[in-house]
């Protein structure tokens, strides 16, 4: 799945640990996601659309 987290968590100044620790996953975890090796469950999606104040489907989108 693509997505626009590095983007989204650039803009904000925020380091992977950073957003780890704000989804209480681990550092490893946003890396896989960031670089497309994982794919969110649906909580933790909703969880990182509510932090950067997007909807799920701004953030994340089929290849």
């Amino acid at each position: 799945m693509k997505n626009r987290l590095p983007q989204l968590r650039a803009e904000r100044g925020m380091t992977q640990a950073d957003l780890a620790d704000a989804l209480n996953v681990s550092r490893q975890t946003v890396n896989a996601l960031e670089t497309g090796r994982y794919d969110p469950s649906l909580p933790l999606a909703f969880a990182i659309a509510k932090l950067f104040k997007c909807r799920i489907e701004d953030i994340f989108s089929p290849r």
